[in-house]
Order: structure tokens, then sequence, then C-alpha cells
């Protein structure tokens, strides 16, 4: 695949991951209480490290056999989907609670939204499917750039208007098709494992 398509077709599957995400729920808290500006400039940074580790986690995949790598992810897939599936709404009480700055400066606000974000996204499921699609496609470059684009722009719908999208796109729709994609993608992946 050229670069503009792995770049939108990472964007798609990782957006659509991450809008049922705790994450988002924390951006739509912090983004209600602070500054819009402060907090997704917090948010973007924490986005481009989780991204920058997911990269490096897939060139290390990369470095197996495709046959492998092909086996790996989509297991790997398997299981994100069922992540989706069973989503537990307990997520929501994670999040920018008992977290907030003493000040609005905005080294505070974006400090703050940094580190609530960089813990949250730590190991989720749209770092893990950023490293599968790392390996999947020898493009690390479009891969982060529309995984970063994806999470920036979920965050950024969280903060300016998260409860405006989920009055016309109920929720369990988002998941369900995330987890449509995932399977679609885990499917592949399994059959070129097993056909090599």
């Amino acid at each position: 695949m050229n670069a503009p398509t792995v770049a939108a077709l990472t964007f798609g599957i990782v957006f659509l991951a991450e809008l049922p995400d705790k994450t988002a729920l924390a951006s739509l808290v912090l983004g209600t209480k602070y500054r819009a500006g402060y907090v997704f400039a917090g948010i973007a940074a924490a986005f481009a490290l989780q991204v920058g580790l997911a990269l490096v986690a897939g060139g290390l995949l990369a470095l197996l056999p495709q046959r492998w790598v092909e086996g790996i992810t989509g297991l790997l897939f398997l299981g994100g989907a069922a992540m989706l599936l069973w989503h537990q709404d307990d997520e929501e009480d994670d999040g920018a609670e008992g977290r907030e700055p003493a000040d609005d400066s905005f080294w505070k606000v974006a400090g703050t939204s940094f580190a609530i974000v960089a813990v949250a996204e730590f190991g989720d499921l749209t770092q893990i499917m950023t490293a599968n699609l790392a390996a999947k496609y020898d493009d690390p470059v479009a891969v982060g750039l529309g995984a970063w684009l994806a999470l920036c722009a979920v965050g950024g719908l969280a903060i300016v208007g998260g409860q405006k999208l989920l009055r016309y796109v109920p929720m369990k729709v988002i998941v369900r098709v995330a987890a449509l994609a995932m399977l679609v993608l885990a499917g592949w992946s399994l059959f070129k494992a097993a056909t090599g």
C-alpha cells in the first residue's frame, strides 16, 4: 500500500477505536474546566509520545518473519475487537478528577493534560493497534502520522463538542463499527499467516 492509503487506514481505525476510550472522556472533562487550547497542547504532546512508543514496538515486531507478524497482529486485532465489544463503563471514573492544576496557566494546564493522557494511553488499545499497523505496513511515518492525527482529532472533538456527537451517533454504533473493522483486519492477517 502507498503511504497516503496506510495513513488513511490507520486514521480510520484509530479514530473509531479511540472514540469510546477513557482518554476522550478525560479530554472532555479537562476541556470543560480549562482553556481548550491549553488542554489540546497537552494531549497532543502526550499522543505524540505514545505513538512514538508504539512505532518502536511495531518496529521490533516487524523483525519477526512475515508469517509470524501476520499471525500475531491477527490475534492482537481479535483481542482488540473483543476489548471493544466487552468494553467496561467503569473507565469513566478514571480521568481528571482529583488531579486539577493549582492555577490556569498554560504550563500547569498543558502539563496536567499531558500527564493524564500519557498515563491513560500507556498500553491502551489504540497504542497496541498502532504498533500492529506499524509492524504490518512497512511505513512507520504514515502509520505514526495517521495514528497521531486520529488521536488528536478525537481529543479535539471531545474538548470542543463530544456530547453533541453522542446525540447523533450512539456509542454502541461507534464501538461496533470499530470492532468490525478490527475483526476484518484480524481475519485478513490470519488468512495471510495461514497461506504464507
